[in-house]
């Protein structure tokens, strides 16, 4: 049985660490919670523990679960952190508070159109596939200005940053170099957007976590180490 209060507890700690190493006050980075393939249960436990935002990656089971949040009264602060086809928008649009995985203008089209103007713009993050690989979603870093600035131009999203999910290794160095990488790009976005409230660089798991804050990561996504390993046959 997990114990996801204190396991919360424990990553807020290391994430402290992580950021008295470098110098960086904790209240700097942000802890996501990913609750993906977790039943709404583990993630009212989070909650009462003190955890506001959730991630989650598939739109069917993330709606179910905000529903649910919904009329239950439970406010919480949903991130979409998985691929979206262009038939998903509306929901996405709908019922998410950000949506971290931003791609192609098209989608961004989508989203804007079909988010209410009687809500709060929807928070949206440009992914970046850093390590360049394949089978990974995400824009090529040449790519980065042209879709921000294409984003400003839509007013029912706003623009907060950027978001990475790189190749996996044990190398530190090699992680390091890849979300410095990442830093780089994100201080260009703020310098060409000046206006824009590029203020959130979302990298960072339960593996690498601490040299993505010590690279400068603002939001790290956490899954595992909080709800424990994932049953994806359900």
């Amino acid at each position: 049985m997990n114990n996801i209060p204190q396991q919360l507890q424990q990553i807020h700690q290391q994430i402290k660490q992580a950021c008295h190493a470098v110098g960086r006050e904790q209240s700097a980075v942000k802890l996501l919670a990913v609750s993906k393939t977790k039943p709404v249960e583990d993630i009212l436990i989070a909650h009462a523990a003190g955890q506001v935002a959730f991630g989650e990656n598939y739109v069917q089971e993330g709606v179910e679960k905000i529903q649910y949040c919904q009329q239950h009264d439970v406010s919480l602060e949903w991130h979409f952190i998985g691929p979206l086809q262009s038939n998903k928008t509306r929901l996405v649009a709908e019922y998410f508070d950000w949506m971290q995985t931003l791609e192609r203008a098209k989608i961004a089209d989508r989203l804007n159109e079909q988010r209410s103007p009687y809500k709060a713009p929807l928070n949206v993050l440009i992914q970046i596939n850093i390590s360049q690989e394949s089978s990974k979603s995400g824009i090529q870093p040449s790519d980065m200005l042209p879709l921000a600035k294409h984003i400003e131009n839509l007013p029912h999203l706003r623009l907060r940053g950027l978001m990475a999910i790189p190749e996996p290794t044990n190398d530190v160095a090699q992680q390091e170099q890849t979300f410095c990488q990442m830093k780089t790009l994100f201080e260009q976005l703020q310098q060409a957007l000046p206006n824009a409230q590029i203020d959130t660089l979302s990298m960072g798991m339960t593996d690498d976590m601490q040299s993505a804050i010590k690279c400068g990561s603002t939001m790290v996504r956490i899954g595992t180490a909080i709800f424990g390993t994932r049953d994806y046959a359900k």
